[in-house]
């Protein structure tokens, strides 16, 4: 007898219904695609005439362009005063905007590429929020809160590195989020975190925020290697700056060079505090009363939202991260940059949101409880009952939804009107002007300027190094006339022959001589704008003594 094996006839393929053959794109998706176009418009409408370039600004993308010449990682000598990985990643995205506006300000357009970031930072702060398990619409209204402030489109549009810093550490928080709960999604959020770090140092007061979230998210059986996995990516990548330093023998302090210790040293210790922001007349008591003459609603409701989410165990990770970047803030003696909310805001905006998901779930769960004990009461059994409990609602239900009515009529009416003025000013705003002005001029009236040499500020460094000017020694960044050893003008100020005069340099003569001294040899040849936002560039009196 032979036995023959018949195979079994393959299964029929299951028919796909019509109605699903093309799979439906999730509602979230439609949701995030509506908001990155708000997003992009707000932030891109008007964004090289508001709000005023600055001299950051033009230090960040004229790091970059060295980074992208190949000249090194920045147009003067590194001293390690902040970690280059922010400008390394502009130096990536800032050749679009240059090649579509070669004749431009290289500043204003170079703002193009914080458009991208912002949109980036949404996407993310959306993915963020559905993780914590915020309802479609909560998740919306945290990244409109983020995106909408007038404080956030007047900080998203300029070229800083916060905002860079900012996408890698949403990215950290998303992957620790993740459902999958995969050791490399963990390792992944570490070397984001590192990233951010290396963008911004200041990012580092968030990594117990990050690792608490850690801890929520990760399985218990395998907490430890989440969390080894996490300070591993953070470790590893965060190696690769004093590695870097110590290749080019500047890790430790030594004669004739810089040094990552010295530049460490100096943001810890020796830069020149800010003061206490409630002190009168401290700087960052200005700097946070800029920030509240942008906007008060997200600031300061942001504050108390971090604040009043440590109560709530799922927004606890991102009201912890609000919460110390605040602390940090509030120390007395440190030192405050105008930019420093940026890192706060996306935290802030996930605490307010946060508490109005959960006031809303609160809500939602009482009328239905209200609902389902009058329908048991009333002995409901078929739709007639049900329309006839619905037709009918308890003075609680009436109650709630009053409340909630009021909750969103007062928040619109405090939000509106004050966003409504910060808006208008962002998206009609002409205040760059006379740099534009200034651009042309030199273009128009320097001659031969491979040959001659210009003293500006960094918003114009880059803009006179495309006009022909020596990068480093012919166009010169005023600051490092008294500040760089690499600058060094035999003849001092006769050495000069332009300089550009903005609120930004004159601010700062009294701790730079050589500057001043250029300043008080030279006559002005062209004025634009007026009172002390003028700017005059003025020819160098070289027979002058």
């Amino acid at each position: 007898m032979t036995l023959t094996l018949v195979p079994e006839p393959a299964p029929a393929a299951a028919e796909v219904p019509k109605h699903r053959a093309h799979q439906r794109i999730p509602f979230d998706n439609w949701v995030l695609a509506g908001l990155l176009l708000v997003v992009g418009t707000v932030d891109g409408w008007n964004l090289t005439n508001y709000p005023s370039l600055s001299d950051d600004e033009g230090t960040y993308l004229a790091q970059a362009w060295a980074v992208r010449s190949g000249v090194g990682l920045t147009h003067y000598t590194y001293w390690y005063d902040h970690p280059p990985g922010g400008w390394i990643q502009v130096a990536l995205l800032s050749w679009l905007p240059e090649m579509a506006a070669p004749d431009q300000l290289a500043v204003a357009t170079g703002r193009v590429v914080m458009v991208i970031v912002a949109l980036v930072n949404a996407a993310l702060l959306f993915v963020v929020a559905r993780r914590m398990k915020f309802a479609t619409w909560t998740a919306a209204l945290a990244v409109l809160l983020f995106a909408l402030s007038p404080l956030s489109v007047t900080l998203h549009r300029q070229i800083y590195l916060d905002n860079v810093a900012v996408a890698w550490m949403l990215a950290a928080f998303a992957l620790v989020l993740s459902p999958r709960r995969h050791l490399w999604h963990h390792v992944g959020a570490g070397i984001c975190a590192a990233v951010a770090i290396l963008s911004k140092e200041t990012m580092l007061v968030v990594l117990p925020a990050l690792g608490f979230a850690l801890w929520q998210a990760a399985h218990p059986t395998t907490r430890k290697f989440s969390a080894a996995g996490l300070l591993t990516g953070i470790v590893l990548t965060g190696c690769l700056y004093p590695l870097y330093a110590l290749l080019k023998v500047e890790l430790l302090p030594g004669a004739g060079h810089v040094s990552l210790v010295d530049g460490v040293l100096f943001q810890l210790h020796q830069r020149t505090g800010s003061g206490a922001m409630w002190q009168a007349g401290s700087a960052s008591g200005e700097v946070v009363r800029s920030w509240l003459f942008y906007d008060r609603v997200l600031p300061v409701a942001g504050v108390l939202a971090a604040v009043a989410a440590l109560a709530v165990r799922r927004l606890r990770a991102p009201a912890l991260a609000g919460v110390l970047l605040v602390a940090m803030a509030l120390r007395p003696g440190g030192y405050l940059p105008a930019m420093y909310v940026i890192q706060a805001l996306p935290f802030f905006a996930l605490a307010l949101a946060g508490l109005v998901d959960a006031g809303a779930r609160v809500l939602l769960a009482g009328a239905v409880s209200d609902f389902t004990r009058r329908w048991a009461t009333r002995g409901g059994r078929g739709p007639r009952d049900l329309l006839r409990v619905a037709a009918v609602p308890s003075p609680t239900w009436w109650l709630r939804w009053a409340v909630a009515a009021v909750c969103v009529a007062v928040g619109l009416s405090v939000v509106l009107p004050r966003w409504q003025d910060g808006l208008h000013r962002a998206t009609t705003s002409h205040v760059n002007d006379e740099y534009a002005a200034s651009l042309v001029w030199v273009r128009e009236h320097v001659p031969n300027p491979g040959s001659q040499v210009i003293v500006v500020d960094d918003v114009l460094w880059l803009d006179m190094v495309r006009l022909g000017f020596t990068p480093g020694l012919g166009a010169i960044w005023f600051y490092k006339l008294d500040l760089d050893p690499g600058v060094r003008l035999p003849n001092g100020w006769r050495d000069v022959d332009w300089i550009v005069s903005t609120p930004t340099l004159r601010g700062n003569l009294t701790t730079l001589p050589n500057t001043a001294d250029v300043l008080d040899h030279s006559h002005i040849a062209a004025t634009f704008g007026r009172d002390a936002g003028r700017i005059e560039i003025r020819q160098v009196d070289k027979d002058r003594r």
